[in-house]
Parts: structure tokens; sequence; C-alpha cells
């Protein structure tokens, strides 16, 4: 029998987590997070902490286990929050949900576990995890395809994960669902959270305006016809730059309230119209503070065949699978959550690391993670550069 502190989050599948590790004999002590206390850009003022707080203390009464709260918001704001604001600042696109687990639910977190005896952490993240016949651990892909969150565990080490546990990793949503009514618990029925780790669903530009002042821009659209006369360049490096436009590539269609609100690929809050396509932003400017747009969901100017991954950002969540310079080898690599996995080649050299792909990827977006692949297997991952 293992002492186990579960992140109970009031939601269903870390109540069904416990659960499962109560009724496999295990010593189960649950744990609460209030990681944001603020409300500022939050849509609802629904589903706040205290609310999350009391359905995960009846969840606790109703599986006999006892449990805690513990206030990690100064950490959540210093390696989280604060690096979104700084990276959506330099016109880059941070994910949170990543940074969360890699420095507050399996670090902060997982050392206020510790401190409690614990010999394990569990959440109800749907992943899995193995290990090798050398003793590696392997972050595996969930049963569920369909709600697979081993991305978001992407910058994972091996510590990490030999401290953590995923009780229904092996388990299909609806699996999870009719466990939690089954045996009643008070989440079986509860809506699945969206939005920001912990913030909840917020209006990003009002989140971010606590920090990054709205300033008003020009929107330029760049039309299909800027790309007949270039020649695209085979080498690695060009291939994996963005293309860079100007306000003289393109004209005026509409204002912004900040280049920094936008995103590659983001379609909604152009609030332009009267178009045969629909708009989507194709590149920004945080310096000169222009947006850049084109008509269409494959328009030319969003789509890309390599990324680069620079040294420093390169992550190995199995070391021993590491390139050396000079090393190429093939992975499947995603560059989103839920984005279907996609063949490339990994290509290794003394600046950082390449991710060539078989086909052009739409909106690679400076900031996100690409995370690869062998099967079922999450091997590595690492920040998009540009």
């Amino acid at each position: 029998m293992s002492k186990i502190v579960v992140g109970i989050s009031g939601g269903v599948d870390s109540s069904v987590a416990a659960l499962l590790l109560k009724q496999q004999g295990h010593d189960v002590h649950g744990l609460f997070m209030v990681n944001w206390h603020d409300r500022t850009g939050t849509i609802t003022s629904s589903c706040t902490w205290e609310d999350d707080w009391d359905l995960a203390q009846l969840v606790a009464k109703k599986i006999d286990i006892p449990i805690s709260l513990v206030d990690l918001s100064e950490s959540y704001r210093t390696r989280v929050v604060d690096y979104l604001f700084d990276e959506y600042a330099k016109g880059r696109t941070p994910n949170p949900d990543v940074l969360c687990n890699r420095e507050i639910k399996f670090d902060v977190f997982l050392n206020e576990a510790l401190k409690k005896g614990a010999d394990f952490v569990a959440t109800g993240h749907y992943c899995q995890r193995g290990v090798d016949k050398n003793g590696f651990y392997k972050l595996l892909a969930g049963a569920d395809p369909n709600k697979d969150q081993s991305y978001f565990l992407c910058q994972l080490n091996q510590y990490q994960l030999s401290k953590a546990l995923f009780p229904i990793g092996d388990l299909l949503k609806p699996e999870v669902r009719k466990i939690a009514l089954d045996n009643n618990l008070p989440t079986a029925q509860r809506k699945d959270s969206q939005g920001i780790c912990f913030v909840g669903k917020v209006d990003l530009p009002v989140f971010l305006q606590q920090k990054l002042a709205s300033k008003k821009g020009d929107i330029i659209e760049i039309e299909s016809r800027y790309f007949e006369n270039i020649i695209e360049n085979t080498d690695l490096k060009s291939q994996s730059k963005p293309y860079r436009f100007s306000p003289k590539d393109g004209k005026k269609v509409g204002e912004h309230g900040g280049a920094h609100f936008y995103t590659i690929g983001q379609r909604k809050g152009l609030n332009v119209g009267g178009k045969l396509l629909p708009l989507f932003v194709v590149g920004t400017d945080v310096e000169q503070n222009v947006v850049y747009v084109g008509q269409g969901h494959e328009f030319k100017g969003m789509m890309r065949k390599a990324l680069f991954i620079d040294i420093s950002e390169i992550h190995w969540v199995r070391p021993d699978f590491e390139l050396r310079i000079g090393e190429e080898r093939r992975f499947l690599v995603r560059i989103r959550y839920r984005q279907p996995l996609q063949k490339a080649i990994l290509i290794r050299n003394e600046e950082g690391l390449y991710i060539v792909f078989d086909e052009y990827q739409r909106a690679i977006t400076p900031g996100q993670f690409a995370a690869w692949y062998l099967n079922e297997e999450l091997i590595g991952s690492g920040v998009i550069f540009e």
C-alpha cells in the first residue's frame, strides 16, 4: 500500500482518480490547490475556486478520504502567469497549461505532497505511465483518443514521472462518467472546465490588459497574389521561418486594439467583414503594432514546412533518445493540443533542433510547444522559436 496524494480539483476526472486509488487499497489523501484569486477578465463568475473547493470536500467525504487546501497562487503568478504576460508582450503565444503542469502540479504541488509523506502524486489526466526494461519512465498517450492529454505533460522529466500516477489514463471519458454516477460522486454530472489552467474561461484581451496596454493599430490584408513572384528557399533555416510582411505588402482593411492580443491562425476578434472567404491572422508585428491577415483557411502565408527549436528550449522526456549534433530521426509530431500526429524528421545541429514535416503545416505559432512521439510514447518537446 502506498500513500498517494491526489490533486482533487472539483471535477469528475480527479474525483474518479481518487476513488479508484481508494478502491485499490491505497492510503489516499486529497489536496486542493488554490492557484488564482483575481477575477479580472473572467467571462463568468461561476466555477470560482471556492465552488471547486466545496465540491472537492464533498467528493472527499463521499470517498472517505482526508482533504486539505494549499494556496500556491504566488508560485503560479510568478512561474506561469508572469511568463504568459511576457510571452504575449513579445508577440508569442504561450501554452499556460503545459507550464502549469511543469512548474506547479509536478513541482510546487509535488513538493507539498512529499512534505506530507506521499510516495506518489496522482492527477486526473488522460495519459498513461510505463517503465521500459532499462528503468526509464515512459509518458504514454491516454486510451481515449478524444481526451489524450499527454501533450500537456510534454515538459515533465524522469523524476517527475517517477512520482506521478494517472489512474484514469486507461479509461474512456464515458467510462469515467459512469464510474462517477455508479458511485454517486457529487461531480458526476459536472461539465469539464475550460480556459486557462486555474484561471478559467477568460476574455483574453481583457485579462492581458492587466499588464499589456491596449493600442490601436492597422489590420493589413495580404492578398494571394503577393506570393506569385516569391521563390521558395529549400534550406532548413529558410523553411523554418515565417513570412515577413510589411504594411506596403497589402492594404488596410480595419483596426485592432493591440497586436500582442492576436495569434497566428486566429479568426475571431478581427471584426472585418465583406470578404469572399474568412480572414485569418497570418502575422503580427508587436513593434510596429500591425496585424496581417489573409483570406481562407489554407492561405499560403500561414503554411510552412518546418520549424526551429533553440538549443536552450529542447526537452527530452526520454533522455536516452536524445539526438546528438548531426543526427536525425523520424518522429510523429504535434504542434498544438488535439492536432493529429504529423510525420516529420527531427534534425539536430549546433544551434538547436529543426523539425521538417512531410506535409505543410498550418499556423505554426511561436511560443507554442512542439511535441514528438514514437507511436504512443511522448519522447520530447520544445518551444517553437518563431
